[in-house]
């Protein structure tokens, strides 16, 4: 008998509980603010206001608030977020229609299908994926977004000289990260103070709980070449 093989997902789902201001946000402002997800390719020019910015998507963004900060400060930039978590969602849903941010769009499905049905090759200028989840024991490594199938799709998606932004505070998950990407030819890593954190990305509140306990934080970034 043939063992099945385990897809890869972006997430694992551990719903908490909507708050009324997040529910609302979901039901109000889904509309405006949040594409559907679909098996055909989306087309960024219709998605926003500026539709010459570059793209940047990102995968997790947890609640938010660091997805929020980084597309008021890369203005010049598109944002297409990706978070499989409710309250999440409506959370930043809420934010970008209080502080009237128009380059956010949001997609609330696994990251991995959204990337392989909905986004067209070539198209990406930039990729962040933040404090993904470690799967720090040993036996559930398998089950860690950064493998060399999820990366050879990625590398698909991006353009020529585009980067992927990848944070943890899990030192064995970035030099995991660093190992993988060996094996991947399309990619140079770019920084090498991997310590260093760009400017452009605030803490997020899972990074200030991880360094009170002491953890160190890598921001590894690499470039499509």
């Amino acid at each position: 008998m043939n063992k099945k093989i385990r897809p890869i997902r972006s997430y694992i789902l551990r719903q908490g509980r909507l708050t009324k201001h997040q529910a609302r946000g979901i039901e109000e402002l889904s509309p405006k603010f949040s594409i559907p997800f679909q098996e055909s390719l989306v087309d960024f020019g219709s998605l926003f206001l500026e539709s010459n910015n570059k793209i940047i998507l990102e995968i997790g963004f947890g609640m938010g608030d660091a997805t929020a900060q980084i597309a008021k400060q890369l203005f010049q930039y598109n944002f297409l977020a990706i978070e499989v978590h409710s309250p999440g969602v409506g959370k930043l849903l809420n934010k970008i229609h209080e502080q009237e941010i128009s380059n956010i769009k949001i997609i609330q499905h696994d990251a991995v299908e959204v990337l392989d049905k909905m986004i067209p090759n070539a198209s990406l200028d930039g990729l962040h994926i933040f404090f993904p989840d470690p799967w720090h024991k040993k036996k559930h490594n398998k089950r860690r977004l950064i493998q060399k199938v999820f990366l050879d799709l990625v590398a698909l998606k991006l353009k020529k000289d585009a980067y992927i932004h990848i944070a943890t505070d899990w030192e064995d998950y970035a030099l995991w990260i660093l190992e993988v990407f060996e094996d991947i030819h399309e990619f140079q890593i770019k920084n090498k103070n991997l310590t260093q954190k760009p400017s452009y990305r605030p803490n997020t509140k899972y990074e200030n709980r991880g360094l009170r306990l002491g953890h160190r934080v890598w921001d590894i970034i690499f470039l499509r070449r």
